[in-house]
């Protein structure tokens, strides 16, 4: 067996080699682009310019090389891609602004983040820091968060347990021993793990370039989990392996607490994903300065100088195919009539059930193919948002640059079932699980645009039938049961916030916003079962098998 991996081995080089170096294609990053920093634009007016340019058939580009159809992050960074190498690209956005979980939103003053909390591996000359200078032609400033930039606590109120989670390759299991003495062991093989499925990764990517049948037979064979701890790891889920590793109960509380991030619980979620997510942070953490909303803003005009455009309020209903059964463009909506524009290129940042359920015609969703993929996905779980508008200084309110993961208990499997089966009543009197964020805390712009407020965004996981009653009536106008239901959340949440915060009282509270998630999509795409994320972290997600349904 061990004679046949160098020859696999070496077959692979071959092919990378030939690969990279044979008929090279454009390179985005070919030229480096950033520009000295221009002054940053505070202006909300001037900034919707950019952010919300309204569909009109009379603004759609001539000529198109390709639709991109959602402008969420991964939209808007491949439109930028393909601009960069000469690609005219049109971006359609369903939504009243571009950005997705990018976006910000101002009620009464305060403007509220929605989906950016902090993003790591951002140290400066690191390649995801280069690639976000240059698809942002080298705009875009970020702001180190606190060290420690996470702190969990366990525990029900009366017996609260705070342990800081820090940033460094070497500082973060210094802390964690410190706070957990007699487990350093268990806290070095965790480590162990977590750096060799990263160093891992790299197979992930290789099975995507081989050609089926050689990405195959690393597969059938068994040869990927000897080569990367990655895929050996795959399968294994987070509790699984934090169980192995020690009895402590608040400790594997302590390697899990992250979950919330990338949406299943972790009985339910890979430890190679997990890892990936825990390595992204060991270098820090960073938040926008002058908040998300400055990422697509830096991103649109390197669509536009193309000659593309970011268009929103553009809700395309469906894909557009010949008798090839190839994508030739879209459908939008204007009003009651439909507005078609082609384009040989079609691609959609709409999550796999939106595009397969709901963008393409009957007889391409019945495929085998088709619904061999969609049989391999999951939804996640629902979730719900909280944003406070508080009166006071980051300093009057006891606020930093970091973020709080706050559960009543240690045992998270159990917690979040048990919380999720509830009756809704019963749940919205308790909240066991908590993030709380202050955007307005890491924003070192934010004093200046709102002198003498700050912001929380707090964030937990909700059970879609709570609120399914509710998903066809109107935002504004859901009736007394919901709004009772709504108060109970928001109520049970804030008392936990004021514990942990105990210089946030309710008189500091001047606004309070809910956004039910599940509801939010149910509005933008009704009849596609609702989730906060489109294609969590389960166990069979990063499986060798499943990375070779598609290829580029």
């Amino acid at each position: 067996m061990w004679i046949v991996v160098p020859i696999i081995l070496v077959a692979i080089v071959i092919f990378v080699l030939k690969y990279v170096f044979s008929s090279p294609g454009p390179n985005p990053f070919e030229r480096d682009t950033r520009e000295p920093l221009k002054k940053m634009v505070h202006d909300r007016k001037e900034k919707n310019k950019v952010l919300k340019q309204g569909f009109l058939a009379s603004k759609v580009p001539d000529n198109l090389d390709a639709i991109i159809i959602g402008s969420g992050i991964g939209g808007l960074g491949l439109g930028v891609l393909l601009a960069k190498v000469g690609k005219k690209v049109l971006v359609l956005e369903q939504h009243d602004r571009a950005g997705g979980c990018c976006h910000t939103f101002t009620e009464k003053g305060f403007e509220f983040d929605v989906g950016i909390h902090y993003i790591g591996d951002l140290l400066d000359h690191k390649p995801f820091r280069c690639m976000l200078d240059q698809m942002t032609d080298g705009q875009l400033q970020w702001e180190p968060l606190d060290n420690p930039f996470d702190h969990v606590v366990v525990g029900p109120p009366e017996n609260r347990r705070r342990y800081p989670i820090y940033s460094g390759r070497t500082r973060f299991p210094e802390e964690l021993k410190k706070c957990f003495p007699g487990e350093e062991k268990a806290i070095d093989e965790y480590m162990k793990l977590v750096k060799q499925v990263g160093r891992g990764i790299w197979l992930l990517a290789m099975l995507k370039l081989l050609p089926i049948p050689m990405a195959k037979f690393l597969i059938y064979t068994g040869l990927v989990q000897r080569l990367s701890s990655f895929f050996k790891m795959a399968p294994r889920s987070v509790t699984e392996v934090v169980n192995e590793l020690t009895e402590n109960k608040d400790l594997r509380a302590v390697f899990t607490y992250i979950f919330g991030t990338y949406g299943n619980i972790p009985k339910d979620a890979s430890f190679s994903m997990h890892s990936l997510l825990v390595s992204h942070y060991l270098n820090g953490a960073w938040y926008p300065k002058g908040g998300a909303t400055e990422i697509s803003y830096h991103m649109i005009p390197i669509i536009e100088k193309a000659g593309g455009a970011v268009l929103v309020r553009a809700p395309v209903n469906r894909i557009l195919f010949n008798d090839s059964k190839e994508a030739i463009g879209v459908s939008v909506m204007k009003g009651q009539e439909e507005v078609h524009i082609h384009a040989p290129m079609v691609i959609s940042n709409a999550g796999i059930f939106n595009t397969y359920q709901k963008l393409l015609p009957k007889e391409l969703q019945a495929m085998p193919a088709i619904q061999k993929q969609l049989g391999m996905m999951k939804n996640g779980e629902g979730g719900l948002s909280i944003f406070l508008g508080l009166n006071g200084t980051k300093e009057d309110l006891g606020l930093k640059a970091d973020n709080y993961w706050i559960f009543s208990e240690n045992n998270f499997d159990e917690l979040v079932e048990e919380y999720l089966n509830r009756d809704r009543e019963d749940s919205a009197k308790k909240v066991p699980l908590l993030f709380v964020a202050s955007p307005s805390a890491k924003d070192p712009t934010w004093e200046e645009r709102s002198p003498g407020k700050s912001t929380l965004s707090l964030v937990s996981f909700a059970n879609y039938q709570w609120f399914e009653e509710w998903k066809d009536g109107k935002v504004t106008n859901r009736g007394h049961d919901y709004k009772a239901l709504k108060q109970a959340f928001i109520d049970s949440i804030l008392e936990v916030v004021m514990d942990v915060f105990p210089k946030i009282t309710r008189d500091k509270v001047s606004q309070s916003l809910w956004v039910e998630e599940e509801l939010e999509v149910c509005r933008l795409r009704p009849g596609v079962i609702p989730s906060v994320f489109n294609f969590p972290a389960h166990l069979g997600r990063v499986r060798a098998r499943k990375t070779t349904t598609k290829q580029p």
